[in-house]
């Protein structure tokens, strides 16, 4: 059972760049799709980005193109968001969420079998 584990969130000016990983210390991400989200205050979770078991398939959302970058390094059991252009918009907790299978993620949220906790990202003057 994997226990997700988000790093890299924190306070961060308009403009700026964070990158956010996503772990499991003990057991790792190998044969796992991942998935980032996000929940703003007062609002759903919506989705960030996915990316397959084998870092060959992604799926941003829209607001996600162009500015946030996912990837994998399975042999570090990591996966990482890059995050720029940050706007207060972006101010929200991102999630990572897991689901073992290949060739394949999901945008949806129901889908993932394994949540991590969560790391805040503030972006504000």
């Amino acid at each position: 059972q994997l226990r997700l584990v988000e790093s890299g969130g924190g306070l961060v000016m308009p403009g700026g760049s964070l990158r956010l990983a996503c772990t499991d210390p003990t057991f790792g991400l190998d044969g796992y799709a991942i998935g980032w989200f996000r929940q703003a205050p007062g609002k759903e979770r919506e989705r960030v980005v996915c990316i397959d078991s084998r870092g060959r398939s992604t799926d941003y959302a829209e607001f996600a193109k162009g500015r946030f970058t996912i990837s994998r390094d399975n042999a570090k059991n990591t996966v990482y968001l890059q995050l720029n252009s940050l706007n207060v918009e972006d101010t929200a907790v991102y999630y990572c969420a897991g689901k073992h299978t290949d060739y394949y993620c999901s945008e949806s949220a129901r889908w993932y079998d394994y949540w991590g906790q969560g790391t805040q990202i503030s972006v504000s003057s």
